[in-house]
């Protein structure tokens, strides 16, 4: 049984770093698509931190195993 859970990392821009309304949806900025969370948490760390000085940008994963599957 494959026990992959897939997990999408991208980032943007937001007017308010609070929400997740992106601003620019032309231009995300789509890191990669990951087989576990552990993987895809450390590529959101380092496009975070590439970003760190620049408060419109925000990155974030997406669980895409819970929209896939929503039960499990």
């Amino acid at each position: 049984m494959n026990d992959t859970k897939l997990h999408l990392v991208f980032g943007g821009r937001v007017k308010n770093p609070q929400t997740l309304k992106f601003t620019d949806l032309e231009n995300l900025d789509i890191v990669g698509m990951f087989p576990d969370y552990a993987s895809a948490e450390e590529a959101w760390k380092g496009a975070a931190q590439r970003t760190v000085d620049d408060a419109e940008m925000k990155y974030v994963v997406v669980h895409l195993h819970k929209l896939l599957q929503p039960e499990g």
